[in-house]
Formats: structure tokens, sequence, C-alpha cells
């Protein structure tokens, strides 16, 4: 994965589920420590939510990566892609940025 962009959001979802490992484990010793129920309820909504954004950032990787996939299938690149193709490799690498930008926050409000 030479792709920085790729590797930052494999590390960006990494981190969140190392988070909501740690809180799992948080959980256990609560209800081993036998806490009241309602605080650890309120321990696994915070898991929930974390693997919810997790989940969340997965998907606009998925797509993110499906998009950058056929768009790079659709030109040519490298030594036959001319100045025009460049601009226009551009202009589609930002309207991916949109469209990804419109999954994520429409993901985001249906958790």
């Amino acid at each position: 994965m030479n792709d920085p962009a790729a590797q930052q959001h494999r590390t960006e979802i990494m981190n969140r589920l190392k988070r909501a490992e740690g809180q799992l484990r948080g959980i256990q010793r609560m209800i081993d420590d036998d806490q009241p129920t309602l605080e650890v309820a309120s321990q696994l909504l915070a898991v929930r939510k974390a693997l919810d954004s997790a989940h969340v950032h997965l998907t606009v990787g998925v797509v993110r990566q499906s998009l950058h996939r056929s768009l790079s299938n659709m030109a040519p690149a490298g030594d036959n892609a001319t100045e025009g193709q460049a601009v226009v490799g551009h202009d589609l690498s930002a309207l991916v940025d949109g469209v990804v930008g419109d999954v994520h926050s429409l993901l985001a409000k249906m958790r």
C-alpha cells in the first residue's frame, strides 16, 4: 500500500478499532467488579459508536477505492496521458473527494 492517503485511512480505522477493543476490556472489568448496570450500558453505547465510526470510515474507503479504480480505468495514464487528461484527472479526483464526502455525511446521519 504505497498510497499515503490509503495508509492514513488504514491507520485511522485501526486506531478506532483499538479504541473499541480497549473499551470492551474496560467493560469486562466493570462487569467483574459489579459496577452499576447503567454505567456498563453507557460504556457499551460508547463502544457501539466507536464501531459504527470504524464502519463508516471503512465504507467510505471502499467507495473511494472503487471510484478511483473505475476512473483510472477510463483514461490512459503515464506516458499516454495528455496535459488535458491530467487536468481532467485532477478534476475527477476532486469529484471523487466530493462524492466520498457526501457518502461519509450520509452514513454518519444514518448512525
